[in-house]
């Protein structure tokens, strides 16, 4: 079966079936009882980061912190880093602000309204602004994501890999012809959304209640698990840190990172980065050569030297999307005489200001169970 000698036969049909199921089976999320373009976008750039019941609390907080787009632009980017938190890929957060900041200063406030106005906000893509066009303005531009593949590759029966730039274009076309025959746009591309979400899922799909059950390729040949086609992912690189974390008179040394890497703008510990995961085992000649090896001053080597280390070293993972940091800390309790010694991008912080500080969720947690 070729999916475009069969489409005129059921795009007329497509949409409205779709929005008639919307309407029986919908979930009552706060964000579809708005047409606010703030909320609308805001929603949207934290359901690209998290699955809808975790999304959820982080939703209703910045709407509580920030219910209009100028008090986001008021805030300081490390309070809004901190709301943040939690969610990975802190750039779209820092795109977030900078963009609540341009439409406060630049557009007196009033969120673009159109599509391709709207793809000239930063952090804003062709996902995310035809939601936006769509369920603020009515503009009848589809929404083409994870869970749109997922339902026109298995209704239409189309194997070209969604990762290739010809099968983008695939999609779009035919997303943008079956949105000619909606009722409302804004409905419509909710619906196909939400159908991808609960009904047609990536793994063992509701074929059974399906009310597209007579008109999906892959149900009629048996295919549901092999579509869509989708090359496999790059492997996950592994990386091992080492981090030093120096105590006096209960404040701890943390550290913003600024360089172009993961976690910018987030804070943490020292940090030694090996090849290995064994490369440091915690005795005090493997800590003193590595401390050797950075331009850690020579008074912070005796404490080394002295074997200060206040516990042994504790270990912990995080998976990124392409990242696995496999980390190790080593608590080394500060003498007075060398508080004043630490590498200069190191700060005291007490437990209270560390709290309110932005951190990657690896370094949150495991300050939770130190400070618990």
């Amino acid at each position: 079966m070729n999916w475009q000698s069969d489409l005129n036969s059921i795009e007329t049909s497509f949409a409205p079936t779709l929005e008639r199921w919307y309407e029986r089976h919908k979930r009552d999320l706060p964000w579809r009882h708005t047409r606010d373009p703030y909320r609308i976008w805001l929603s949207e750039i934290i359901l690209q980061q998290t699955r809808v019941a975790q999304g959820k609390p982080y939703y209703e907080r910045f709407v509580a912190a920030y219910p209009t787009i100028s008090e986001m632009a008021r805030t300081d980017e490390r309070d809004l880093l901190r709301l943040w938190q939690g969610l990975g890929y802190y750039s779209r957060a820092r795109n977030l602000h900078q963009t609540a900041r341009y439409v406060t200063t630049q557009l007196d406030g009033k969120f673009p309204d159109t599509y391709h106005e709207l793809l000239k906000m930063k952090g804003i893509g062709s996902y995310t602004a035809a939601a936006i066009a769509s369920f603020a303005f009515g503009e009848r531009v589809p929404v083409v994501d994870g869970n749109v593949y997922r339902v026109l590759a298995r209704v239409f029966g189309i194997e070209e890999d969604i990762t290739s730039t010809q099968a983008k274009k695939t999609f779009a076309a035919l997303a943008m012809k079956l949105i000619q025959s909606a009722n409302d746009p804004a409905t419509y591309n909710q619906a196909i959304m939400e159908f991808g979400a609960i009904q047609c899922t990536p793994m063992s799909p509701d074929c059974l209640l399906c009310p597209l059950q007579q008109q999906c390729v892959a149900y009629l040949t048996g295919r549901q698990n092999k579509l869509p086609v989708k090359s496999k992912k790059a492997p996950v690189r592994e990386r091992f840190f080492n981090y030093f974390i120096f105590r006096n008179n209960g404040k701890i040394a943390l550290r913003e990172r600024m360089t172009r890497d993961i976690w910018q703008n987030l804070y943490d510990f020292y940090l030694l980065e090996s090849e290995r995961s064994d490369s440091l085992s915690g005795t005090s000649n493997e800590l003193q050569t590595a401390l050797s090896a950075t331009s850690v001053q020579e008074s912070l080597h005796e404490v080394v030297r002295e074997r200060v280390l206040a516990v042994p070293p504790t270990e912990a993972v995080q998976l990124l999307s392409h990242q696995r940091i496999r980390a190790q800390f080593y608590i080394i309790d500060l003498p007075d005489h060398l508080a004043g010694s630490l590498p200069i991008d190191l700060q005291w912080y007490t437990p209270d200001e560390t709290e309110h500080l932005p951190k990657p969720v690896l370094i949150t947690n495991y300050l939770d169970k130190l400070f618990g």
